[in-house]
């Protein structure tokens, strides 16, 4: 059995998750040569497990130079010095995010002309809402902001481990413009001089290798923003608007942060992520041998019953919610956490306080053709 497969060819993989964490949570998979994690304690012990290293996406030859820069600098990509380095960056980054009113952006993206037929609440808000937020938090002018947000799908196909050659030919055509950008921009930005100064004094590299770092990171915000804060923002509407976990009378703000929260552990956009054994590992009376591959599937983890009391079940007030491994967890923890919750809860917060009436139409949701993403194609609602 394959613990591989293309999200918009499985109904429910949440069936197979729950077999496979019964009955096998640590699978070896021999017809792709990796090994499955499914539990949540082989996924916890893992993510924590320092021989458990973060594969490297090296550059391929056929990148161009600012594509290249980006994937060598990123902080999620790499491990060691090189890692505490770039997260340290990405770190500060985010403490000099600004606070921007989110209605205001859901206002440009949700225009009165537009709300008189049925919209595509993915495209016209999932794949722009988090990059605007993170691009108008850093001041980037509207030229550029509409650029990147245009061009973001693209360039978000340099974290494919394996490019294809249009790929790789869409992300050399925005990559170095998007590099370009956010270069220009960065050295207008009132911090610049201070997160340079501070990580040169606490790491031996040059103002240069640190600048690149920088770029680098800030454009990894647009990359981290994009798929993950689609897919939840999708995946947070679905549960919102099901029959048995809506009821607009009674949803606010903290009901709507709770149900996010749950959303990220039981519909996680986010369903597995991927480690490289740097030495053997021993794992519930299984060898992982040096060199192997590993697949942490969290989304199985995170409907571990072992973990979570009536797992398969959406529980808003389940008192531990927030254990969910949909983020990571330990030093490679992902720093979008917070700022993903609150995007998505101010969303649907602005949604259910100024529409009447939130409805689905169309057919069954499909998903996109990824492995490693539950995102939906489409969600067609009307707002009234």
């Amino acid at each position: 059995m394959s613990a591989i497969f293309l999200q918009s060819e499985v109904e429910n993989p949440y069936s197979f998750y729950q077999k496979m964490t019964k009955e096998q949570p640590v699978y070896w998979d021999e017809t792709n040569k990796i090994w499955a994690i499914y539990s949540y304690a082989a996924c916890v012990e893992l993510l924590n497990n320092t021989a458990a290293t973060i594969p490297v996406l090296t550059a391929n030859n056929e990148l161009n130079r600012s594509a290249t820069t980006i994937i060598e600098n990123l902080a999620r990509l790499s491990n060691g010095i090189q890692h505490e380095i770039a997260k340290e960056t990405a770190q500060i980054l985010f403490s000099y995010l600004k606070t921007v009113g989110i209605h205001t952006i859901l206002e440009e993206l949700l225009p009165e002309r537009l709300l008189q037929n049925q919209i595509n609440w993915v495209d016209l808000v999932c794949k722009k809402l988090p990059v605007l937020t993170v691009l108008k938090s850093f001041d980037f002018n509207k030229k550029d902001s509409d650029f990147i947000c245009k061009k973001i799908a693209q360039l978000v196909k340099i974290m494919q481990p394996h490019k294809t050659a249009e790929a790789i030919e869409e992300i050399n055509k925005v990559a170095e413009e998007i590099y370009s950008i956010t270069e220009r921009h960065f050295v207008t930005l009132p911090f610049y001089e201070a997160l340079i100064r501070k990580i040169s004094d606490l790491y031996p590299i040059s103002q240069t290798e640190i600048f690149s770092i920088c770029v680098s990171n800030l454009i990894g915000l647009f990359i981290q923003s994009y798929d993950a804060g689609s897919g939840l923002l999708s995946n947070s509407l679905l549960q919102l608007l099901s029959k048995e976990n809506f009821s607009k009378d009674k949803v606010d703000k903290i009901c709507i942060q709770k149900m996010v929260v749950e959303t990220l552990r039981f519909d996680p956009p986010i369903h597995n992520t991927r480690r490289i054994a740097s030495k053997d590992i021993q794992l519930n009376n299984s060898t992982i041998k040096k060199n192997d591959s590993l697949l942490l599937v969290l989304a199985a983890a995170n409907r571990d019953p072992n973990h979570f009391a009536n797992a398969m079940n959406f529980d808003t007030e389940r008192n531990n919610n927030h254990d969910h491994l949909t983020f990571g967890t330990g030093g490679h923890m992902c720093l979008a956490k917070h700022f993903s919750v609150t995007i998505a809860t101010e969303t649907l917060y602005y949604l259910v306080d100024n529409y009447k009436n939130i409805s689905i139409s169309g057919n069954e949701i499909e998903y996109e053709p990824m492995i490693n993403a539950r995102l939906p194609k489409a969600i067609w609602i009307s707002l009234l």
